[in-house]
């Protein structure tokens, strides 16, 4: 093919191609947003808190979406009012930082989680995060058992009303010194717990930055993750092609286990409307 020729083709075959993608891109933009729901979506509040909560919700009314994550009693009201569940509990943890590995603040956390367990279940809700706490010099086998020794006194409440009491791990990055930092060590815990009613809160964010590996750590430990948040890495923004996990892969393979709880989007927007960020989420990970 002569030059000129060859040219003017390829020209007019670019034209071509981006008229077609243009012509896509309108039409994916009036495309009705649905989901197939084959995975249990969830929103975590604190990403969008500058949408006043009874607005947000609903948002997520009309997105079908039927789940919201890190709620405390005294929003519960307004979730029932919307007939948004709440997918994860909070209100009994004392902070990050200060948590079960340490048996000075074991006193408090009962107290704290022997109230709320009932609140939870009589609610309807099933999940209530905890927090290992900080190192702070503390060997990682010290901090199991005591783990351990303060959980085993609380467990049996949590079995009693149902409540599943879900450990969330943190990567060192954002969180320095906090001890649950691996899927290993909170495995650990849960087996020797010995309960279904404690599992671990599963950050695909945090563990991509902590550990990576995160199908083979899917398709490995499973049974003891009971509970999923979503970021993009690096930045904890959208989870688009703009950070490096590929979570329609990832939310296949949690699909694949059997799961039945939630994926709730934890990743803090960038877009100018934060909405269409949340409606991109939640179909890269309706698969």
């Amino acid at each position: 093919m002569k030059r000129r020729n060859f040219v003017a083709t390829a020209v007019a075959g670019t034209a071509g191609m981006m008229a077609h993608s243009a012509t896509a891109k309108k039409n994916d933009s009036q495309r009705t947003f649905s989901l197939k729901n084959n995975i249990k979506h969830s929103v975590c509040q604190w990403c969008f808190n500058d949408i006043p909560l009874e607005e947000f919700l609903k948002i997520l009314n009309q997105l079908g979406v039927k789940a919201i994550d890190l709620m405390g009693p005294k929003d519960w009201p307004l979730l029932k009012k919307y007939d948004i569940h709440c997918s994860m509990c909070n209100g009994a943890e004392i902070s990050l930082t200060e948590g079960w590995n340490d048996p000075k603040f074991h006193e408090q956390l009962i107290k704290n989680y022997t109230e709320m367990i009932p609140k939870v279940a009589e609610a309807g809700y099933t999940n209530l995060i905890c927090f290992s706490g900080n190192r702070r010099g503390m060997n990682d086998y010290v901090g199991l058992q005591n783990c351990v020794d303060g959980l085993s006194q609380i467990i049996p409440l949590a079995e009693k009303h149902g409540v599943v009491i879900q450990m969330e791990l943190f990567n060192q990055v954002n969180h320095p010194d906090y001890m649950c930092d691996n899927s290993l060590w909170g495995v650990e815990l849960c087996k020797h717990l010995g309960s279904d009613n404690f599992k671990l809160l599963y950050d695909i964010y945090h563990m991509q930055i902590q550990e990576g590996d995160i199908i083979r750590s899917i398709q490995n430990y499973h049974p003891y993750f009971g509970h999923y948040h979503t970021a993009g890495v690096p930045g904890r923004n959208e989870i688009d092609e703009t950070q490096e996990l590929y979570y329609p892969a990832i939310i296949k393979a949690i699909h694949e286990t059997g799961f039945d709880g939630y994926v709730a989007q934890e990743f803090i927007p960038t877009w100018d409307d934060k909405i269409e960020a949340l409606k991109d989420a939640l179909l890269r990970c309706d698969v």
